[in-house]
């Protein structure tokens, strides 16, 4: 299964969004990906806050284009958004099958109070007790977190526990000292804990950091794009961190490191302050 990680630059207008990322789904598809992972909020993206001003349903213009996108490039496309929720909004990720139809839906359940920032005064946090999002991709199953989450291991090992051999990791991850090494460090982590592959989808622009990242099962980066450099490239443009994954290498790993089958605790869900 060839994998894609973006590194995408979103704005505030979800039809142009939309218009950029299914040009991304299809070049990607072009060079034989099976799996296009978009960023958080690619649907819409202001670097200064998110809230119910970006949001749209799942019906939406942008929603909508990527699933065309997806059915005409017979490629599965995992991609964050905003869907309105009361007076606030919810980052939801949605992932898409190679037929265009809607195969499940991911609520962020940590929202990024920290650093300075209150995601939780304009989003609603998921359920930390909802059926993980695990969807098959070509031989490997592709499990969902976003962003923030990547900082709470048990969010990764609920995903291995549900039978994920893949994580995705949708991020829109804020820029800030040493923020960028930290974010290229959790990634690998969940993947060398877990002994499964993580891929770092981004933001790149003011404001955010990263590079998008596909990691193998030990933790070696096996792609990636410099997100900051595209950030500043002229012009502007969107690139994407490909690879090849592989279930063999998964078992091959898992059989030198079984520490999944060693270790001694469990995950337990358990409410947040403003879940």
């Amino acid at each position: 299964m060839r994998a894609c990680a973006v590194a995408f630059r979103a704005g505030r207008d979800a039809r142009a969004n939309a218009a950029r990322a299914s040009a991304v789904v299809r070049a990607a598809a072009a060079e034989g990906a099976d799996l296009v992972l978009l960023p958080e909020y690619a649907g819409a993206f202001d670097p200064r806050g998110v809230g119910r001003d970006l949001a749209e349903p799942l019906d939406g213009a942008f929603v909508t284009a990527l699933r065309e996108a997806a059915r005409a490039a017979r490629v599965v496309v995992v991609a964050g958004t905003l869907v309105p929720a009361g007076d606030r909004a919810a980052g939801e990720v949605v992932a898409l099958g190679a037929d265009g139809e809607l195969l499940g839906t991911y609520r962020k359940v940590h929202l990024y109070d920290a650093f300075g920032r209150r995601e939780s005064d304009d989003l609603v946090a998921g359920d930390p007790a909802a059926p993980p999002l695990v969807v098959p991709v070509g031989g490997l199953a592709v499990g969902v977190l976003t962003c923030y989450d990547v900082r709470f291991p048990e969010s990764a090992r609920r995903l291995v526990d549900a039978g994920a051999d893949v994580l995705a990791v949708p991020a829109a991850w804020a820029a800030g000292e040493r923020k960028a090494d930290q974010w290229e460090t959790l990634v690998r982590a969940r993947a060398i804990e877990n002994t499964c592959y993580a891929l770092g989808a981004v933001q790149h622009g003011p404001g955010v950091t990263g590079d998008a990242l596909v990691v193998g099962p030990d933790g070696a980066v096996l792609a990636r794009v410099d997100a900051v450099a595209l950030a500043t490239a002229e012009p502007a443009t969107d690139a994407w961190a490909a690879a090849d994954l592989s279930p063999a290498e998964v078992a091959a790993v898992r059989e030198r490191n079984p520490s999944l089958a060693n270790r001694r605790y469990a995950v337990v869900p358990r409410p947040g302050p403003r879940a």
